[in-house]
């Protein structure tokens, strides 16, 4: 999609910080990391989220289940990490292209309260 962020990044266009790229995936830094390891995995195909997946898209999300494991092992992430699809505007989904987020290396409290 020709105005979509993250196609260009993808493509590209756009420069970033990446950690990770294969023919199906990119993987880069968050502009705006929320945490101390902040990375965005996105398919480079464009779907604008979870809601537009199509059984056409099993092997790219196993693909992309199957690599979030290794990027963040190779993040350093061996103590645990978060991941984070927001889908839609209610779930504060700001770029209208499915992405992952693998954020890592802060304490939580658990539970909160």
């Amino acid at each position: 999609m020709s105005d979509c962020l993250f196609c260009k990044i993808a493509e590209g266009e756009i420069p970033s910080k990446k950690v990770y790229e294969d023919e199906q995936i990119i993987c880069f830094h968050d502009i705006e990391p929320q945490a101390p390891v902040h990375v965005l995995i996105v398919p480079k195909k464009h779907i604008r989220s979870l809601d537009d997946l199509t059984s056409e898209d099993a092997d790219l999300m196993s693909h992309i289940m199957l690599k979030i494991k290794d990027i963040a092992s190779e993040l350093g992430l061996d103590n645990g990490y978060r991941t984070v699809i927001n889908t839609g505007e209610d779930a504060f989904q700001t770029v209208k292209h499915l992405h992952f987020h693998i954020l890592g290396k802060r304490k939580l409290t658990w539970p909160p309260g």
